[in-house]
């Protein structure tokens, strides 16, 4: 017998054991064995951690703008070019911190980036291990709560018959935001009482949902500008929530992080990456019209362009890399045990680094 992989099953090396010969076959086998996984690891690693080459993966809203700009303009080509490198970019759409970690944690992308729950995870998780850390902010967006049911006035109203739409359940920042607003409302104890109606769907399907209407989805806790063209299409919807009044004023809610290892490994092309979001932030800063149309250009966004301007034009939407704000939200966390490490600085989940020590 065989297994899957294609090996002898257990229930055949067992059966083999009494056989002439088997001691030999089996030592055999275990030395083949080692050194193909060592083989394969060798090549890997070499891959996963070689000089001018970079995986990112990015997701969906104007958070992750400065990535479509570097993306358009070549930017962390251009850098490495500076630093004496080529880099090779790719760039990886996914949907959901946890896919992103997943990604991350598989070999499968050198940098992710989320929201500051899936990053406040990771770091958690990975402490002593691959120790996952922020690389930089993407600058600072209130992220709306939204509903379109007539019954939901606040917090308190929402029940059993709700859905909301948030992109990864009970890891995504937005799922964090919506347990440290339950925290607030109920009381740390029940932080998580909202969890039961949480539902997970991409940004553009949960804002689709609410503006066409006729699905389960009464909620979405989103971010720009899929909040706004859900508010401008449809006269029933209003904001529940606003993160910037949860959490005290402009913050940081996502942000790029990436393995210890991948950063010392790669110092070129790390810090080629670096100087590109720096580029591209001040660039989208400057440049809201061009900026607007390399949105849609790279992301295939079907979001008027008017609306688009709109919410880049809006003063409480900032392009940084410094982060703001967040340690609130991983006090919180730990608070209530959803992280087991309580992070007492910016640089504890954040590499440290010029642009992210004056962070908070």
């Amino acid at each position: 017998m065989v297994s899957p992989g294609g090996w002898p099953s257990r229930r055949a090396l067992r059966a083999r054991r009494l056989s002439p010969g088997y001691a030999m076959t089996s030592d055999l086998l275990r030395r083949t064995r080692r050194l193909i996984v060592l083989g394969i690891l060798s090549v890997l690693g070499h891959a996963a951690h070689a000089e001018g080459r970079l995986r990112i993966a990015d997701q969906f809203g104007i958070a992750y703008l400065p990535l479509y700009v570097a993306q358009a303009q070549g930017l962390i080509q251009k850098h490495g070019k500076a630093a004496g490198i080529d880099i090779q970019v790719e760039y990886i759409r996914l949907s959901g911190g946890a896919a992103i970690n997943d990604a991350l944690l598989a070999g499968q992308i050198d940098i992710g980036s989320a929201g500051l729950g899936p990053l406040f995870t990771l770091w958690d998780r990975t402490r002593g291990k691959q120790d996952v850390k922020g690389v930089a902010s993407l600058g600072n967006f209130p992220y709306y709560l939204v509903t379109t049911n007539p019954d939901v006035r606040t917090l308190a109203d929402l029940g059993p018959k709700d859905r909301i739409a948030v992109p990864a359940v009970g890891v995504s920042v937005q799922a964090r935001l919506l347990q440290f607003a339950a925290a607030r409302q109920w009381g740390d104890a029940a932080y998580d009482r909202l969890d039961a109606w949480t539902v997970a769907l991409p940004h553009p399907d949960a804002a689709a949902a609410l503006i066409k209407g006729g699905t389960e989805i009464t909620a979405h806790f989103g971010n720009p500008p899929f909040q706004e063209q859900v508010l401008a299409a449809n006269p029933r919807a209003r904001i529940l929530l606003d993160s910037y009044d949860l959490l005290g004023g402009p913050s940081t809610a996502t942000a790029l992080y990436a393995t210890t290892r991948f950063r010392e490994d790669n110092p070129k092309t790390y810090a080629a990456f670096v100087a590109a979001l720096d580029e591209a932030a001040r660039f989208i800063q400057d440049n809201r019209e061009a900026a607007a149309d390399i949105y849609l250009s790279v992301s295939g966004a079907r979001t008027p362009r008017d609306l688009l301007l709109a919410v880049l034009a809006k003063p409480e939407i900032e392009f940084l890399t410094t982060p703001q704000r967040t340690l609130t939200l991983g006090r919180f966390l730990h608070r209530v045990g959803a992280l087991r490490h309580a992070p007492v600085s910016v640089t504890d989940y954040f590499f440290d680094a010029p642009h992210t020590r004056g962070g908070s």
